[in-house]
């Protein structure tokens, strides 16, 4: 496949890439799981991770990745940072792209992202806001394919809270032709905006998009089944209402069997046992939540290298 036009490019939303793009990238992950020693193509550039909001895997996989690509990583954390607090997020972008080639932003808000893009003149990452996730959407896909072999017509049923992770997810189902249905209790459904946005794309690839209530209506027959925690970081005071809200939107073996034989669940983890899934769930036989997890790393140097390599 020819190379895309990502050079320099911002990645804010999965929306962000077209179709094409979304399947060069998955091409160059494969491709860089299966040589991992593929010399130093980004030798002599920095990545920054601004970070203000803690992740094992998103570090951990930046980190290596950019490691394994000959390149160097910067870590800020809030405390040396303080985006928007101790110092505002344009000047912050501004003197950061003079340091360092990309900047990768794990973060509250996607306001923020938005105003460091815009101050930046270097490639600006999303590792995650209130309203997506790419990059973890990017990991799912290149899991399902692996598993699958193909992405157009997979049936994807996302169970529980329609946040970040699930609007990435929507947009990256929607971007491959395949079918994504989301149950929901009410009031925590995708966000209006998002699913016209989903339903957009949906429209250019042939892809289906439906919302509904009950967990084993969007299960039946599904190729994958995906959920998320019910209490994302920073709605801790909220975890109560979250609890009683979510009650009976457990992805367990029942649920599962709804599904096709063949299907696969999945998981961004951290799990939150006895919530979202049953003790010990990730490791259900059907379970592909560790190479999922594993697939951050390979889908993020595609990602990166794309942004950087001319």
């Amino acid at each position: 496949m020819a190379k895309t036009s990502l050079f320099g490019r911002d990645i804010l939303s999965f929306g962000d890439l077209s179709p094409d793009e979304v399947a060069y990238l998955l091409e160059s992950a494969r491709t860089l799981k299966k040589q991992r020693n593929m010399g130093t193509p980004l030798a002599g550039k920095s990545l920054a991770l601004v970070f203000e909001k803690p992740s094992m895997r998103t570090k951990s996989s930046f980190t290596i990745g950019m490691h394994q690509l000959g390149g160097h990583v910067l870590y800020l954390g809030p405390d040396e940072v303080g985006l928007g607090k101790r110092e505002p997020v344009y000047d912050v972008g501004k003197v950061l792209a003079t340091y360092v080639d990309v900047i990768a932003c794990r973060t509250f808000a996607q306001q923020t992202l938005i105003e460091l893009a815009r101050a930046a003149d270097v490639p600006v990452i999303n590792a995650l806001s209130d309203e997506e996730h790419p990059c973890q959407a990017l990991a799912d896909i290149l899991t399902i394919l692996e598993v699958n072999g193909s992405l157009r017509g997979i049936e994807v049923a996302f169970i529980g809270d329609g946040n970040n992770v699930a609007a990435s997810l929507a947009l990256a189902v929607a971007s491959t032709g395949g079918v994504f249905r989301l149950a929901a209790p009410q009031g925590y459904d995708l966000p209006k905006d998002m699913l016209e946005k989903t339903h957009v794309v949906a429209k250019k690839t042939g892809a289906k998009i439906a919302t509904m209530r009950d967990p084993r209506e969007a299960v039946r027959g599904a190729d994958v089944v995906y959920t998320d925690v019910w209490t994302s970081m920073g709605q801790e005071t909220a975890s109560a209402i979250r609890r009683k809200a979510f009650a009976g939107y457990q992805v367990n073996e029942a649920l599962m069997a709804l599904a096709k034989p063949s299907a696969i669940f999945l998981h961004d983890m951290p799990a939150h046992y006895g919530e979202e899934v049953p003790t010990g769930f990730l490791d259900h036989p059907q379970s592909r939540a560790y190479q999922q997890a594993e697939n951050r790393l390979h889908a993020q140097k595609a990602l990166v290298l794309a942004l950087l390599a001319q």
